[in-house]
């Protein structure tokens, strides 16, 4: 049996992509799947590199997961810092260890590039198993309350 393989993704990868993160969105309770809004947001990471990286799993030429880093710097930290975005396994896929083969590519990447620390965000409510798993992989619970301010797209800005 053929080993999936993590890469880099490419924009030629988007539509698989935008499909793995609209199974996403379906799930979580802040956010609603748009599949434009979630083309646009990763063709702006493909397509800058500071940004960050898109990891695939890819199995064949079907891509099978992905895991979605940004970089940012962290004054609190006194350096670069790595915000894990998302990361998501295609139904079909689930359970078979690929998740923990994205998060371990991805926590590799970041020591080897000297980030100081890796963040995410799991829906608190509705998420209970994701955040078991990201806490077998090393990962604690936070006191920080994240909190959002929106801007829809017609608004102006001052």
């Amino acid at each position: 049996m053929t080993q999936p393989s993590v890469e880099q993704a490419t924009l030629e990868d988007l539509p698989q992509l935008t499909n793995l993160l609209v199974e996403l969105f379906s799930h979580e309770t802040d956010f609603r799947p748009d599949p434009s809004k979630q083309m646009r947001g990763l063709r702006l990471i493909l397509e800058n590199p500071a940004r960050g990286r898109i990891f695939v799993l890819r199995l064949h030429d079907r891509i099978i997961g992905m895991i979605n880093l940004l970089f940012t710097i962290s004054t609190a930290e006194g350096g670069f810092v790595v915000l894990l975005e998302d990361l998501v396994v295609d139904p079909a896929f689930r359970r078979q260890g690929y998740g923990t083969i994205l998060l371990e590519h991805a926590i590799q990447y970041a020591r080897e590039k000297d980030f100081l620390r890796i963040t995410l965000l799991t829906d608190r409510v509705t998420e209970r198993e994701s955040q078991e798993f990201f806490r077998r992989h090393g990962f604690v619970d936070s006191n920080m309350i994240p909190m959002r301010l929106t801007f829809s797209n017609g608004e102006k800005k001052a």
